[in-house]
């Protein structure tokens, strides 16, 4: 019997997840990526499941709700968790891979489905279906055009940034130390401390510095992943209590910095370092001269700069359905980013949600939602909530669970945990009562 074609949209964390998850349950998966052949000035492969703006999956601990979501996710067969486990790299609580081992990990998962079907090419509209849409913050100008007119002004964007990555062996470690924060389980992180002088001087100049042209986009930037320069324009100390914060980050000799920049390892290899929190749109020449003030950073070769991206998402309170289809077209699922969730983890979650939901969509059974008492299921009620009056993409965080304070938490990722695995049993048919 020829197994029914699904047709996936897009090669990152959501697509991949979804090409997984329809692979596994027999479907013949048609996966569209545009790269190599389409360069989209911030992927550096034709990987799948590339990582770009960090090498962090951020906190692998439960009582932190991205931490639960990973949980959740292992719970229904995620390639993504099953990468990350095999490429992690030091980074204390959290949860951090080598990049390129990671991408290769999940690219070669995938192709050794026979059903597996890769079309190296870009899609410029909608095929017909059924179809996940996993295209991403970086969808095309030509679909988003395409969504356009399909669902009205229904896309917004905005900007995203990724950090600066140094060799590790350019790092002068006679002022930077190894050190985790409140000491975690290890000492994964380099610390570059600052003095009060030096980090006027640094935020002084960081201010001054030259950004690289935005073009013809909007510049409305998420809040949880702003660029560097833009927080310090918030007032002199604001990186002080950001990204540069040095509690818990002690020098060797017991003495406190004023600030502290942390760089987290960025390849099992441990040759290469990324600056923590420095997403930047300061052209190159400016990075290389503004964060060489950083010290122990003096003299650092520079692997790669940082950059800035569009990222787009749809208003999907209004155009989504409850199960993340769209109401203009009931077989096309919208999975990841672009239906408005906010991080790798969180966008490769709903590439599981969108395949679970259009493999029931297909087997004609009705939609069975992931419970509002989990970090997934919490998630999907906030984007898809006709209540929304000015939708913003939105990370996993306890604010979407009534009730969750930190000194009950325990009992709340017991009772997610539970109720995940009940709706695991009742996907997977043992009990679709």
């Amino acid at each position: 019997m020829k197994s029914e074609k699904v047709i996936v949209i897009g090669g990152g964390l959501a697509g991949s997840e979804a090409a997984f998850r329809l692979l596994n349950l027999g479907y013949e998966v048609h996966l569209y990526e545009r790269r190599p052949l389409v360069d989209d000035h911030a992927h550096e492969t034709d990987l799948f499941g590339e990582l770009v703006c960090s090498n962090s999956l951020k906190s692998n601990q439960l009582d932190n709700a991205c931490g639960l979501l990973k949980q959740e996710m292992r719970e229904l067969g995620s390639i993504t968790m099953e990468a990350a486990a095999k490429t992690a790299v030091p980074s204390g609580n959290a949860l951090s891979v080598d990049r390129e081992l990671f991408a290769k990990e999940i690219t070669a998962k995938l192709a050794s489905f026979p059903s597996l079907i890769i079309h190296r090419e870009e899609v410029t509209s909608l095929p017909e279906g059924p179809v996940i849409l996993a295209t991403g913050p970086l969808t095309s100008d030509g679909l988003m055009e395409h969504l356009s007119s399909l669902l009205g002004k229904g896309a917004l964007s905005f900007f995203d940034a990724s950090a600066p990555i140094v060799k590790k062996e350019s790092i002068d470690f006679s002022k930077a130390y190894f050190k985790s924060r409140y000491s975690q389980e290890d000492e994964a992180y380099i610390n570059c401390p600052f003095s009060k002088a030096e980090y006027i001087n640094f935020v002084t100049e960081l201010l001054k510095a030259e950004k690289a042209p935005l073009h013809s986009f909007d510049t409305q930037y998420f809040e949880g992943c702003l660029p560097v320069e833009v927080i310090a324009s918030r007032g002199m100390e604001t990186l002080r209590h950001g990204p540069l914060k040095p509690f818990g980050l002690e020098q060797p000799d017991g003495s406190k910095p004023y600030a502290v920049l942390q760089l987290r390892q960025d390849n099992k290899l441990g040759d290469a370092y990324n600056l923590v929190g420095f997403q930047t749109n300061l052209t190159y020449p400016e990075q290389k001269r503004v964060f060489s003030m950083i010290p122990g950073l003096e003299n650092a070769k520079f692997i790669r700069y940082g950059l800035m991206h569009r990222n787009s998402y749809l208003d999907s309170p209004r155009l989504l359905n409850e199960n993340l289809s769209l109401k203009a077209r009931e077989d096309v699922f919208v999975a990841g980013q672009l239906s408005g969730v906010e991080g790798y983890v969180e966008s490769a979650a709903f590439g599981i949600l969108a395949a679970i939901n259009l493999d029931r969509y297909l087997k004609g059974l009705e939609p069975i939602m992931p419970p509002a008492q989990t970090i997934l299921g919490a998630l999907n009620r906030y984007i898809v909530n006709p209540g929304s009056t000015k939708f913003s993409p939105m990370n996993a965080n306890w604010a979407l669970i009534p009730g969750a304070k930190k000194e009950n938490r325990e009992i709340f990722v017991q009772d997610a945990l539970s109720s995940l695995k009940c709706y695991r049993d009742k996907i997977n048919g043992r009990d679709d009562n």
